[in-house]
């Protein structure tokens, strides 16, 4: 069990998400991974971004806490600098680890109701959140 901080990117009604290709099967995911020592959620969710999207964000709030494997910790963000898709977090340089490919893509909000999205529950979660928003 390992704690996660993950970031959730609003613009023009979509959201980022990663790719993922495993095998034969593709779900998508939200960008985030482990938040290491002496780390806080929100440190560990702004190194991911970099890390995985090459940008740099800044924390708006906290859209949700979800417990699966440990705490999994989603953050509202926006974009402060960096160009999207430059990421350069070992899953992206290193392809040889057999983990998959991993592709950064803003998916339409609607659209994540008809795509596997993991964990669902965000992903209903943000739909909701978006629809009281009008977003």
């Amino acid at each position: 069990m390992r704690n996660r901080g993950s970031v959730v990117l609003l613009e023009n009604n979509q959201v980022v998400l990663i790719r993922r290709r495993v095998d034969k099967l593709e779900y998508y995911v939200f960008p985030g991974g482990g938040i290491e020592v002496n780390e806080t959620p929100e440190e560990a969710a702004k190194r991911e971004a970099l890390e995985e999207l090459g940008v740099v964000v800044s924390i708006t709030s906290c859209l949700g806490i979800l417990s699966y494997d440990g705490d999994q910790y989603f953050f509202l963000a926006r974009i402060v600098s960096g160009r999207f898709g430059t990421g350069m977090g070992e899953e992206f340089c290193n392809k040889t680890t057999g983990r998959g490919t991993y592709h950064p893509v803003w998916i339409d909000i609607p659209q994540l109701m008809n795509i596997d999205v993991k964990p669902k529950e965000m992903a209903e979660l943000l739909i909701e959140k978006c629809n009281e928003l009008h977003v």
